[in-house]
């Protein structure tokens, strides 16, 4: 199995682990996508491992080439009567390899940025693969904001992991560990002291 695939799997099963363990009234605790609770966003996360290319671009064309209303439909499609009725819907699909047509980096994004969303909320520390935070990063890096990457964001920035031998760019110092900066390049709140660096403050500006 590609790599890629292989932690992808690897941190949905986590997920499952970290879930399976939250008191009730924990699902419905404001996730780090502004909309969604924790129940909608693993509903995402069900839509998400089901997508392929076919049905990724027939939902696209049905929603109006929108990416905000495919993704709610999304949810709306795939969170159940109950948040363990959910859990077992992801449970049965979390074996997946599918995906929408985007280059498999993408994945990696999906999967690490979504836990975290999930996560940090609900205060359940979690370690995950370094090099799948690279090369996330890097994807995001690569790829324009218009399509949902960082590369505008993260203009003019030289960005420094605290915790890995990995840089990218120049101009005012972005310095923090490598999870830290791809929540913040990805437009998610980070804990104020886990950026440092002139240029700390500007990429937290970019948020949206």
């Amino acid at each position: 199995m590609n790599e890629v695939w292989t932690i992808v799997l690897q941190e949905r099963q986590a997920l499952i682990d970290d879930l399976e363990s939250i008191k009730p009234a924990q699902w419905n605790t404001q996730s780090l996508c502004e909309e969604w609770s924790v129940h909608d966003l693993l509903a995402h996360l069900i839509d998400d491992a089901k997508t392929s290319r076919k049905n990724f671009i027939f939902g696209l064309v049905r929603s109006g080439f929108n990416m905000d209303r495919l993704s709610r439909i999304g949810v709306k499609k795939e969170k159940r009567a109950s948040p363990a009725e959910t859990l077992n819907a992801y449970k049965a699909v979390k074996e997946r390899t599918t995906s929408a047509p985007a280059p498999l980096a993408s994945r990696l994004v999906e999967i690490i940025v979504h836990g975290e969303d999930i996560r940090r909320p609900l205060n359940i520390p979690h370690k995950y693969p370094m090099p799948a935070i690279i090369a996330g990063i890097e994807y995001q890096l690569a790829t324009s904001d218009v399509v949902g990457g960082s590369k505008g964001r993260a203009a003019g920035l030289h960005l420094v992991a605290s915790d890995t031998d990995w840089s990218h760019g120049s101009g005012a110092l972005v310095r923090g560990e490598a999870i830290e900066i791809l929540m913040a390049l990805t437009g998610r709140p980070v804990p104020y002291d886990a950026l440092t660096g002139d240029g700390a403050c500007v990429l937290r500006a970019r948020r949206y």
